[in-house]
């Protein structure tokens, strides 16, 4: 199983769509199953993910504190790629990932504010010398700055070649639970995501190599969906299954969503009874058809 994280210490770069998209479009590429997490406790991830009607990508249960053992629990449980969104300035749970993933991505939007902020995410990431990539995010094809961007980015490390533009479908097709690859007219973005990916698992199953930082770079400063009935939840307490099923298998079945710490959002109420592998709800203290996923003080959605 891969693990990729989406990492940035700058709010706002990009990072919760582009692991929603990335997320989708490896399960539609045959990369799955794939499962994401949600460690930002502003929840955006999961507020998508309860929008989606679709089955995949499914969504692992995990706290910042057990995220290694979480991830085991994905991995007996078949799944091939994990999508991790991290939340910007919380420094301890971005290492945490960072610790834990294979290749980390920063997206960075072409601006002197978010050039001057990747800084301290890179030292994050060199100094447990794990693989790194720039992904340019949200940009305008015409400003000069976005190909400045690249190429400052390209003296700290590797940049993907492909760059993600500023479009609207981008930000419209999250408001349901979809992607640009679900939606009409959204070709061009489409292609990015498509290009994107194929790079990234180009590198999650070909380059091993960290990239390496030079020691100038630390200079810098630092109404709702109703969730498809093949989603479901999991709890920690559940066992894996007798033996992992295939992929074929396991595609049509969702996690839950967990509680971060600091606290997350939960997934809906309306989250369905787990159909994989015939566990009864006694068994694994999943939720039963119909009833309710027992949700913290702090959250406040109403189903």
């Amino acid at each position: 199983m891969k693990v990729l994280a989406l990492t940035s210490q700058k709010g706002g770069s990009g990072k919760t769509t582009l692991a929603g998209h990335i997320a989708v479009e490896a399960d539609r590429a045959g990369c799955g199953p794939v499962a994401i997490i949600d460690t930002d406790p502003q929840g955006s991830l999961t507020d998508w993910w309860n929008e989606r009607e679709a089955a995949s990508p499914s969504f692992v249960q995990a706290q910042i504190e057990t995220l290694e053992a979480d991830l085991q629990r994905a991995r007996d449980h078949g799944f091939a790629l994990v999508v991790i969104d991290t939340p910007p300035a919380i420094t301890g749970t971005i290492e945490r990932v960072i610790a834990l993933a294979d290749l980390i991505a920063v997206p960075t939007r072409p601006s002197p504010h978010d050039l001057r902020a990747v800084g301290t995410t890179i030292e994050m990431v060199e100094s447990q010398g794990k693989p790194l990539v720039f992904i340019v995010n949200a940009a305008n094809p015409r400003a000069r700055i976005t190909s400045e961007a690249a190429i400052v980015l390209s003296q700290h490390g590797t940049v993907a070649p492909v760059t993600i533009h500023q479009r609207t479908d981008f930000a419209a097709s999250m408001i349901d639970g979809r992607t640009v690859m679900e939606i009409e007219r959204a070709e061009r973005s489409r292609d990015e995501i498509v290009q994107l990916w194929s790079y990234l698992d180009g590198r999650l199953n070909g380059n091993k190599h960290a990239t390496l930082m030079p020691s100038s770079f630390a200079s810098l400063p630092g109404g709702h969906a109703t969730p498809s009935a093949h989603k479901t939840q999991i709890s920690a307490t559940s066992p894996p299954p007798a033996s992992a099923p295939a992929p074929d298998e396991i595609a049509e079945d969702s996690f839950g969503t967990p509680a971060a710490s600091p606290p997350a959002p939960t997934p809906a109420s309306r989250a369905p009874a787990y159909s994989g592998y015939g566990y009864s709800t006694s068994e694994t203290g999943l939720a039963a058809a119909g009833s309710t996923v027992p949700q913290p003080p702090s959250w406040s959605r109403v189903p």
